[in-house]
């Protein structure tokens, strides 16, 4: 529980409880949290994970509700003590994906809702719209693209700024439907390894440990970061060189939640957009990944509808999605009016 107010995070015990489950709970603020790394040694880095590495151990089941007092309070934290706790920390992160049944969801803030560019009222009622569509609905209509994806060998993507070619043959494609983020909706599969050429210019702000980046604009060749600019241009490039894997990429998704239009400045949000795709630098997931391995993950989102200036994503040699809408008959039930419905 991060910046969550205790009455929530009561009621949540109870009702773990009533299931017949016993509650473990660990609260934080991100004020204390930002004064732990601002000091982070690798001796302190390395108590903490073996700790949370043994609870983590003990539990089948974990569930995450974070909330933010101040969206930018890690935003002063130096990069290398930021790398060095991510990095050492990754292994946690790893076995909690890959090992446990999982939930992560946000806890509506005013902090969120600046971000967001909203009154907190708006924000709020946007929130539960989103986190209460109807998902086995969504589910279902997800099936055909990811059957899709996964059949699929080259991708392409266009876009002003962007154009870009990778494999994803034989990696295969999940699709998220509401049983682990709220709010939900991709299917991702994975470039391999060292299968992406070309350019990609993102057209959405993207925060990272605190920190804002727009403009990001990444060259790939042979699947590798070769050079990489945004407005933060040095911050940005020390953050790709946290260790090898950062370079290469770990994640690629296509977002369709009808409900999400706009970017958040929160990733669980923005990576679900309708109209968009996430081409994410960093450590790959054990399902539909490549074995690239890092201490981040960084899922940057791209939107292509007409408003955002527009795109193309191809699979081997077929028009797929134009301008945000899917264009073969089948997938055209992912289309926002269609699933929004």
């Amino acid at each position: 529980m991060i910046d969550v107010p205790d009455a929530f995070t009561v009621a949540l015990a109870r009702s773990v409880r009533d299931a017949g489950a016993i509650p473990l709970i660990e609260t934080r603020h991100t004020r204390v949290t930002r004064e732990l790394l601002c000091g982070m040694t690798e001796e302190q880095a390395t108590i903490m994970r073996d700790i949370e590495m043994a609870r983590m151990k003990k539990v089948q089941s974990y569930i995450a509700i974070r909330g933010a007092a101040n969206t930018s309070e890690n935003s002063d934290v130096p990069g290398d003590s930021m790398s060095l706790y991510s990095k050492v920390m990754r292994p946690v992160l790893n076995y909690r994906v890959n090992k446990t049944r999982w939930c992560v969801l946000r806890w509506p803030t005013p902090s969120m809702a600046q971000a967001a560019n909203m009154s907190t009222e708006a924000f709020e009622d946007f929130y539960f719209d989103v986190c209460t569509l109807n998902y086995r609905k969504m589910g279902k209509a997800m099936e055909t693209l990811e059957k899709l994806m996964a059949r699929t060998d080259k991708v392409v993507l266009k876009a002003p700024g962007t154009d870009l070619s990778f494999s994803i043959k034989g990696v295969g494609a999940k699709a998220c439907k509401g049983d682990r983020n709220i709010p939900d909706g991709e299917v991702f599969s994975c470039p391999l390894k060292y299968s992406v050429n070309g350019v990609i210019q993102y057209n959405t702000p993207s925060v990272y440990a605190g920190t804002r980046f727009e403009n990001v604009r990444l060259v790939l060749k042979n699947g590798k970061i070769v050079e990489a600019t945004a407005n933060q241009t040095e911050r940005i490039n020390q953050i790709f060189d946290t260790d090898p894997g950062a370079r290469y990429i770990g994640e690629f998704s296509l977002g369709l939640n009808p409900r999400i239009l706009n970017p958040m400045n929160d990733i669980l949000f923005d990576e679900k957009i309708a109209g968009s795709l996430h081409f994410t630098p960093g450590q790959a997931y054990e399902d539909c990944g490549n074995g690239n391995k890092s201490a981040i993950h960084w899922d940057m989102v791209l939107i292509q509808r007409p408003e955002w200036g527009g795109g193309e994503v191809w699979f081997d040699g077929k028009l797929i999605r134009k301008d945000g809408l899917f264009v073969p008959k089948s997938l055209q039930k992912l289309n926002p009016d269609q699933l929004g419905s």
